[in-house]
């Protein structure tokens, strides 16, 4: 080999072996699975390990778990926060969890945020929610009401999308965290306003039907109402809501 070709020759080596290519490669190719203390991989092994139905966490048991543990109203709050199996929480400015005074004896339960709640991060914020607050005053009662205090919560924490209605299994997962939210604040009473309250908390629909008519959920007296959205859309079924509102009214002097 002439001088110039051994050099160029070596420089490469060395340029190889900088860049980690220490081990020459054998004239015959070499099974390393046939090499002693060597195992093969089984074609159970090879193949990547994929969960099956019966492995896949259950979101409507683990929101059931994680709503139980919680001790107060802060940590449901924080548990909800924590939930991560309902997709609407991914497009949600803010979680909406409540409004008003905890312990008072009207709990109010709506459907779910619409875009000013969702800014604000409390329910009943818009028009439906001023119309809200100018019917509870009506009677004499109001969210920050010392005398006749209101609390309010929503079927659902997050916003969904374009305000649509939620879907059967959003309810469903949000269902465990409501049942736990009354029990913890603990209201005389409940009103169920609109259709999709009236769904997850009575397993009903037809609100013009149910409006008006005294019922029980969760061991407690419920009213269902109309919401305040329909109100504004449907102006004429205000007197069917000043009646239910005399109602309450009514039952919370006797009570």
């Amino acid at each position: 080999m002439e001088s110039s070709e051994f050099h160029n020759a070596l420089a490469l080596l060395d340029w190889q072996i900088e860049l980690g290519a220490t081990e020459a490669i054998c004239d015959a190719p070499v099974d390393r699975y046939a090499l002693p203390g060597t195992l093969k991989p089984s074609k159970s092994a090879a193949a990547p390990a994929t969960a099956t139905p019966a492995t896949m966490a259950d979101p409507v048991a683990q929101a059931r778990q994680m709503a139980e543990a919680a001790p107060d109203l802060a940590a449901l709050q924080g548990a909800l926060a924590g939930f991560e199996h309902c997709d609407l929480k991914r497009g949600a400015r803010n979680l909406v969890f409540s409004d008003g005074i905890a312990g008072a004896r009207v709990m109010i339960v709506g459907e779910a945020p619409g875009r000013d709640e969702d800014r604000e991060g409390r329910p009943f914020v818009g028009r439906a929610g001023q119309l809200l607050d100018r019917m509870l005053a009506a009677i004499d009662m109001g969210r920050t009401d010392e005398a006749a205090p209101v609390y309010i919560t929503n079927v659902l924490p997050w916003r969904p999308p374009q305000n649509r209605d939620p879907k059967p299994e959003e309810i469903a997962m949000m269902r465990p965290f409501l049942e736990r939210h009354i029990t913890l604040a603990n209201p005389d009473v409940l009103v169920i306003m609109g259709n999709i309250s009236a769904q997850a908390l009575l397993g009903k629909r037809g609100i013009t039907r149910l409006r008006g008519t005294w019922t029980e959920c969760l061991g407690l007296p419920a009213l269902p109402m109309f919401h305040p959205a329909y109100l504004l859309r449907q102006p004429a079924a205000k007197r069917e809501a000043w009646a239910d509102l005399l109602s309450l009214k009514a039952w919370l002097n006797d009570g």
